[in-house]
């Protein structure tokens, strides 16, 4: 995870994983509620889908954006930008 200010206005947050990574088809599906890849799974094996439409919603809440990009067997990063205090319109 790393942050930095971006145009001194915003602060932006990236997560990465080295992990199996994400597949082009399933991206613009990831932060749909209840989405999940492997439709075969059960809750007893694998989390309900929800959590990264909670995530979007919260930081949308705030005026802020959420974004995810990912290669196959390369891992994802999940990017996300927050207004600062300063620059929130009240």
């Amino acid at each position: 995870m790393n942050t930095e200010l971006q145009n001194d206005n915003w602060l932006a947050v990236r997560v990465r994983d080295t992990g199996s990574g994400i597949a082009a088809a399933d991206l613009p599906y990831v932060f749909e509620r209840f989405y999940k890849k492997e439709k075969a799974r059960t809750r007893s094996s694998a989390g309900t889908g929800i959590g990264l439409a909670i995530v979007k919603g919260l930081v949308e809440a705030h005026g802020g954006e959420i974004t995810v990009n990912s290669k196959l067997g390369q891992g994802t990063v999940f990017t996300f930008t927050l207004p600062l205090a300063s620059s929130r319109p009240d």
